[in-house]
């Protein structure tokens, strides 16, 4: 099994994913702030994630689905305080992993260099 069939790298890159799909669809509820009877959607892989992780996999598809948080008088429940704090969090989390990525190829790098 090479590197990039590997459990590590084949869950990184599904993390990655979700994360990008999160990231979109934060901006998304955002720009929608305003709109009559939008419902925010949130991004769920971690879960699904961690079980693959461990049964030996690590290809995952995020879900995204409507909020359930409450909502105001027109219908809208977008929240821009929670939006900002997901935000910030999901953005710590997509350059975790894209470091983690970074440095599994940096691995493969200095291996191909003293082979």
């Amino acid at each position: 099994m090479g590197m990039f069939d590997s459990v590590s790298f084949v869950a990184l890159n599904s993390a990655l994913d979700g994360l990008a799909l999160r990231q979109r669809s934060i901006a998304d509820n955002v720009a929608n702030i305003q709109t009559p009877g939008f419902h925010a959607r949130r991004v769920r892989f971690e879960d699904e994630l961690t079980r693959a992780v461990a049964h030996g996999d690590g290809a995952v598809q995020a879900s995204t689905s409507r909020s359930l948080e409450p909502t105001r008088e027109n219908g809208n429940n977008v929240n821009l305080d929670a939006e900002t704090l997901l935000n910030i969090d999901t953005n710590l989390r997509y350059q975790l992993a894209t470091q983690a990525v970074s440095g599994q190829f940096a691995s493969v790098r200095t291996a191909m260099r003293t082979s």
